[in-house]
């Protein structure tokens, strides 16, 4: 009888958390019942092959095994490229960070000078029904949906981002995008969700910031054109009719969380 050691031990551990990160992370991207029906497959390829030596079966399962392998890295592109950012993310490895980095409370305290302006804007709008999407940049590039607005690249101002995305503006309809406490770019197009869960009454803005969720890990923040209500789209899940205390709060919590 085989005896498990401490080498397998770890190595059912590495294999049970890489497994529990990509899980994740297509749960969170909407790609859930692609990623199990993958695992379908590799278990009956597992099966017919290792288990029964069912030659033939296993030979044509190998030639789809080769070929799919190719396939699932075009098709899972930005979920490959979100896993490994997962891994890589500075809150991951913040003891070794932490050991190597003094705390600076008023450097912190400047960079989080961002907060304020937009939850004002985000009041502002919500009083007079003006719709908004605003998109926080995290660890992941944002270059090419900046590309499709157009570039601001100013310091983030209140009155800025109402008049971006007043009714009678030409950019009042795409998004904005936000990175290191400045305004990349506004009117830019955003990725669609096609959620099925998505309750029929909330509109493209919500969509389009959930879209972006599941394909990066930015923070997406939504004034509704018809009801004035604030939500936030972050880690594929929305976050519906926040108040401004909550607004700030998940604010200020995501602005700790930038590297």
């Amino acid at each position: 009888m085989a005896v498990i050691g401490i080498k397998d031990i770890i190595d059912i551990l590495i294999v049970a958390t890489i497994l529990f990160y990509i899980y994740k992370i297509m749960k969170e991207s909407g790609t859930l019942s692609i990623f199990l029906g993958v695992l379908a497959f590799i278990i009956v390829w597992a099966i017919a092959s290792v288990f029964l030596q069912m030659e033939l079966t296993g030979r044509i399962l190998d030639k789809f095994m080769n070929i799919g392998l190719l396939i699932l890295v075009i098709i899972f592109q930005d979920q490959i490229k979100r896993f490994l950012i997962e891994i890589g993310s500075h809150k991951r490895w913040r003891f070794i960070h932490n050991i190597f980095r003094r705390k600076k409370t008023g450097d912190q305290q400047a960079q989080l000078e961002w907060v304020q302006p937009i939850v004002y804007s985000c009041i502002s709008m919500s009083k007079t029904k003006t719709g908004a999407l605003i998109i926080l940049k995290h660890n992941i590039p944002l270059d090419t949906y900046e590309k499709s607005g157009d570039i601001i690249d100013a310091n983030i101002n209140s009155r800025l981002i109402e008049n971006i995305f007043f009714k009678n503006s030409p950019l009042h309809d795409g998004a904005m995008i936000i990175d290191g406490g400045r305004i990349k770019s506004a009117g830019c197009i955003l990725p669609v969700s096609h959620d099925e869960n998505v309750p029929r009454q909330l509109g493209l803005r919500h969509r389009a910031a959930l879209g972006m969720s599941q394909a990066t890990d930015a923070l997406a923040i939504i004034v509704s054109e018809e009801t004035g209500n604030i939500s936030i789209a972050y880690k594929g899940k929305l976050s519906l009719r926040l108040s401004p205390t909550n607004l700030e709060a998940r604010l200020t919590k995501f602005g700790e969380d930038i590297e």
